[in-house]
């Protein structure tokens, strides 16, 4: 199954359906950007600003000749032919980028990411669930500590076990939940595995907005409306737009900046934070249309403070051509190895040797 971009047409001119947008002057933008003002990203940048946080963004690629996006965007890869990620005629991935990531410019002008300190990593293209499964190992294996997949696709093993190594290699998954308004997770994935944080979209007062897909997979809301992003190759320079692909991006920047602040943190003590801290909307509690609530990031980053790690270390992610063992009894495996190695050698030499040998051990 083709993936499906989610993302509401503001103004289509493309002819697959994706962010829409209209063209708006470069000194408007940081006017525009009004949820910056709501989440209090001037006060979390001053703790967190993302440096040192690699975020991977499976979509279309990112069109790097644009100001804003200056020095924040890695070369990538392309899962299915090869490239480095750096293009985008389609223009979703660019958006999602700038909404992570953007530099801005001079004297407050152009647009300014959640994190504007992180690296984007760009992977395309994002299709069907086994290339989006090969698109998160590359992501994984390349070092990244936050994927946005502001998308969906169908279910698959392939898809479920790449999400699942990608949780126990330390990185945080962020995922839309859609835009049909519906509830349920059918073809809702990745959002709807339980290791993926599942973001639908709110409104300028916080209220969730009528195209949010809601359902048991919701984690949290974020701003989904009146988005100004950069735009792709064959996009104006900038456009507004709405969707979840957007609140989802909007996540995935304030879990970067968790992580640059306090790397010591895990992703499940990264998600646990941005849950609990959770401005509550509806009923009280978790529920279905909000999740735990709307996004809070100022009081993500001071709860993040007194949160105690509960892992001293990540696990180490997996490389090509490296086994990297379960966790069970490996911690004594490789020394196992080594000693009998050691006692065969020493063996075949002087008895004066082993002694040496065990007393240097």
């Amino acid at each position: 199954m083709i993936l499906r971009i989610i993302a509401t047409v503001v103004a289509a001119t493309l002819a697959m359906p994706l962010l829409g947008g209209v063209p708006a002057r470069a000194d408007q933008q940081r006017d525009a950007q009004w949820y910056l003002k709501r989440l209090d990203i001037a006060a979390a940048h001053q703790l967190s600003e993302g440096a040192g946080v690699i975020v991977a963004v499976i979509d279309t690629g990112v069109y790097t000749d644009r100001a804003d996006l200056e020095g924040a965007v890695l070369p990538g890869f392309d899962v299915t032919a090869s490239g480095d990620g750096l293009e985008d005629e389609l223009g979703h991935g660019t958006a999602m980028a700038g909404i992570i990531a953007a530099r801005g410019r001079a004297a407050d002008r152009g647009l300014l990411g959640i994190a504007p300190r992180a690296k984007i990593l760009p992977i395309r293209p994002a299709s069907g669930p086994l290339i989006v499964s090969k698109a998160i190992e590359w992501a994984v294996d390349h070092g990244a500590k936050v994927i946005n997949m502001s998308f969906a696709v169908q279910d698959g093993k392939d898809l479920a076990a790449a999400v699942a190594k990608a949780l126990k290699s330390d990185v945080v998954l962020v995922a839309a939940t859609g835009n049909d308004g519906e509830e349920g997770i059918d073809g809702d994935y990745p959002a709807a595995y339980p290791e993926v944080l599942a973001v639908g979209a709110s409104g300028r007062r916080g209220e969730v907005t009528p195209f949010s897909h809601q359902g048991p997979q919701l984690d949290l809301v974020a701003p989904g409306i009146d988005i100004p992003v950069v735009g792709g190759k064959l996009d104006s320079e900038y456009r507004t737009v709405e969707g979840t692909s957007a609140s989802t991006a909007i996540v995935s920047g304030a879990a970067a900046l968790v992580r640059s602040k306090y790397p010591e943190l895990s992703a499940a003590e990264v998600v646990k934070i941005l849950e609990s801290t959770a401005s509550d909307k509806g009923p009280a509690g978790r529920d279905d249309t909000y999740g735990y609530g709307e996004l809070n990031i100022l009081a993500a980053l001071k709860a993040a403070a007194t949160t105690e790690p509960s892992q001293p270390s990540p696990p180490t992610p997996s490389r090509p051509g490296v086994i990297v063992g379960s966790g069970d009894g490996d911690s004594e495996t490789l020394p196992s190895l080594a000693i009998i190695g050691f006692a065969a050698l020493v063996l075949a030499g002087a008895v004066t040797a082993l002694v040496i040998g065990i007393r240097r051990r």
